[in-house]
């Protein structure tokens, strides 16, 4: 990838006190374990933070921790770190709290973390029907008009985006698509604000696309989940930690609608993030094999933390739900994962990749070869 000129941080990375950048995915509610992974990240305190990008629920964690970096560069004292894990703690219990108001109340707030109910709540019913659009004609012009989203008050009331655009220690971006184009689109600094954060979690069978300087905006999944190369361009940190909860493959074939459709989103907001995975392996053999220069692409070191199969095992109608005991126990698993993940490969960080590109990403081209005559 090619690299542009950056102004250095404090320190050097070192293997002792290595700079990160963090890309995070969307995926609802299973946001949580997001939450649980960059909880424990912050907690061990050996990593400096120098990007973040994020998408949807992502886009969510990421604004939630920098809130909280904020917070402690206005008040010129403090310990970020802790700032950054309460200001999370503080936004997934209000989620929780949400989740706690009566069916009603809390219809439209199930809709934005992702496709569908499950079970058969009044909520539940209501979602299928909102979102089910292969059935129905119905658009959010024609079923929400007045476009309710209770979720943005809640985000005006957590975050600080005043604060987080001039925030100074973190670079922080946050991914959407743009309607027109069907590009992803970038905002940071300045252009970081609520409308940014809703358009990136705007899925466009249950909410109008949100306007932003006279353009409409869907989903930041169907271009990036998460956006890679702002962290690639415009950070220092050759370091970039992808914190996965969409899986990649699976191994037991969906049969039901409900599989079927699960499978295709999956599949479809993943399609970026491997694109991305393609590009990044493609330079990095490039550069290998000596053919770019280093003074002007950056060899990147993927790493990975995702519970796997751990994640795996929860149904896919959890990432709607609020349950407290689900958000803590998805909090609980991204700790876990994320300490393994240290134990495991912080001596790597600085090195070498953790991930396998080629194997878990790349496509599997298996042309025949033909004898040559």
């Amino acid at each position: 990838m090619n690299s542009t000129p950056h102004t250095p941080l404090d320190r050097p990375s070192t293997a002792e006190s290595p700079i990160i950048n963090l890309a995070l995915q969307g995926g609802g509610s299973h946001g949580a374990f997001t939450w649980g992974v960059l909880d424990a990240l912050l907690e061990d305190g050996r990593i400096t933070l120098e990007g973040i990008s994020g998408t949807s629920a992502g886009a969510m964690n990421a604004v939630a921790l920098a809130h909280g970096f904020a917070q402690v560069q206005q008040r010129g004292k403090g310990d970020a770190r802790e700032a950054a894990r309460e200001a999370l703690s503080s936004f997934w219990n209000g989620i929780v709290n949400m989740g706690a108001l009566s069916e009603a109340q809390r219809s439209p707030f199930d809709v934005l973390f992702d496709r569908r109910g499950g079970g058969n709540s009044p909520t539940a019913a209501w979602t299928e029907a909102m979102t089910n659009f292969w059935s129905t004609a119905m658009s959010p012009y024609q079923s929400n008009p007045f476009d309710i989203n209770p979720l943005r008050h809640f985000l005006e009331q957590q975050i600080d985006f005043e604060a987080v655009a001039q925030l100074q220690t973190l670079k922080v971006f946050v991914v959407a698509t743009r309607v027109s184009t069907g590009k992803a689109e970038v905002f940071s600094g300045k252009r970081l604000s609520v409308d940014a954060v809703m358009a990136s979690a705007c899925l466009p069978m249950a909410f109008k696309a949100v306007e932003i300087e006279g353009e409409h905006f869907w989903d930041g999944g169907y271009s990036g989940n998460p956006a890679i190369h702002p962290l690639i361009y415009n950070c220092r940190s050759r370091d970039i930690v992808l914190v996965q909860i969409n899986p990649i493959k699976r191994d037991e074939l969906p049969t039901t609608s409900a599989q079927i459709a699960d499978r295709i989103n999956e599949v479809t907001f993943n399609a970026a993030l491997m694109a991305e995975m393609r590009a990044i392996d493609f330079v990095k053999r490039l550069l290998a094999e000596g053919k770019l220069d280093p003074a002007h692409y950056k060899d990147v070191l993927m790493h990975r933390i995702d519970g796997g199969e751990a994640l795996e095992a929860y149904a896919a109608s959890t990432k709607t739900s609020t349950n407290s005991s689900l958000i803590h126990d998805l909090r609980d698993l991204g700790q876990a994962h994320a300490r393994a993940w240290l134990l495991k490969h912080f001596a790597s960080l600085g090195v070498a990749c953790t991930v396998n590109i080629r194997r878990d990403y790349l496509d599997d081209l298996r042309v025949p070869v033909t004898a040559r005559t």
